[in-house]
């Protein structure tokens, strides 16, 4: 199962970033190298948000990241949602469906 943690950003967010960018992209690697986090990234050149796709039986390990994350922690992300996803398409689909 896919699920997607959307994050929404200060107005700041590129001029408070720099002191939580290494610990960010540390945890986010980590979890790419454990296969719970599959992409990740931020909405544009100005961003006012960012998504990060992760995949597992449950949710845990994305709530654990948004828990661990300095970006939440040090109020960059002013509101953060899990959504379940339910993929079809692509060779990465949880569920696929073909229509013969």
């Amino acid at each position: 199962m896919h699920f997607l943690l959307l994050y929404d950003f200060t107005a700041d967010y590129l001029q408070r970033r720099g002191p939580y960018r290494g610990e960010h992209l540390r945890l986010a690697w980590e979890a790419h190298e454990r296969g719970e986090l599959i992409l990740g990234g931020a909405f544009g050149d100005s961003p006012a948000g960012a998504a990060l796709l992760f995949q597992g039986t449950d949710d845990r390990a994305a709530r654990a990241f948004a828990a661990a994350d300095p970006y939440v922690a040090s109020g960059l992300v002013t509101h953060w949602t899990l959504r379940p996803w339910t993929t079809v398409v692509g060779a990465s689909a949880a569920t696929p469906v073909r229509v013969v």
